[in-house]
């Protein structure tokens, strides 16, 4: 069967323009557009807020990849991408792009603390969360429970950031991006 000319797949399998975020905060900076390859040659790095346009399964290949051990293997953190949302389809039988765009508006805190200084004190102030910034974060959790993941058992990378993206989406407390962004709301709950 082939599709269509102008309808790209990511990885050739799933399709981006199903997917919907119903987190209306982040709709600007969650971008669904597909590539089949993921990988965009730094097109988007010329401005500071111009990563909104990046895929946003792109941007957790790259932040996957600025770790010690991957920095710069885009290669092989694509296939652990790919590898997790095979698992994902398995698992759950829902598009994989779905339930990442889910973990990132489940594992994004709306809240963190800046310190202020008065005089010579410093104190936490609580401020609400730009929406870009709930992003990166929520990648970020992401990509370091995958890390931490990855270190501390024997299961491959890609079996643990599908385990990780599929607890995120459902809002499970007991997965590290979830838990890690309940502290964060927690501690700006607790400076207001």
């Amino acid at each position: 069967m082939k599709e269509p000319e102008g309808k790209k797949l990511l990885f050739n399998k799933w399709d981006a323009s199903e997917v919907k975020v119903n987190d209306p905060g982040l709709v600007r900076y969650v971008n669904l557009t597909t590539l089949i390859i993921p990988h965009s040659c730094g097109k988007f790095s010329k401005q500071e807020f111009n990563k909104a346009n990046m895929p946003i399964v792109e941007r957790l290949i790259n932040r996957l990849m600025q770790t010690e051990n991957n920095t710069g293997k885009k290669q092989m953190t694509i296939r652990i991408v790919r590898e997790a949302f095979e698992i994902i389809h398995k698992k759950t039988k829902r598009n994989p792009i779905e339930v990442l765009v889910e973990a990132i508006a489940n594992s994004g805190p709306r809240e963190e603390t800046v310190r202020l200084k008065y005089g010579g004190i410093n104190v936490p102030k609580s401020v609400d969360t730009a929406p870009l910034r709930r992003v990166d974060s929520a990648i970020g959790f992401i990509a370091e429970a995958t890390l931490k993941g990855s270190r501390s058992s024997k299961k491959k990378a890609s079996a643990i950031l599908a385990d990780e993206l599929i607890a995120a989406s459902k809002g499970d407390m007991k997965c590290y991006s979830v838990g890690k962004k309940e502290e964060r709301e927690r501690i700006a709950k607790s400076a207001r």
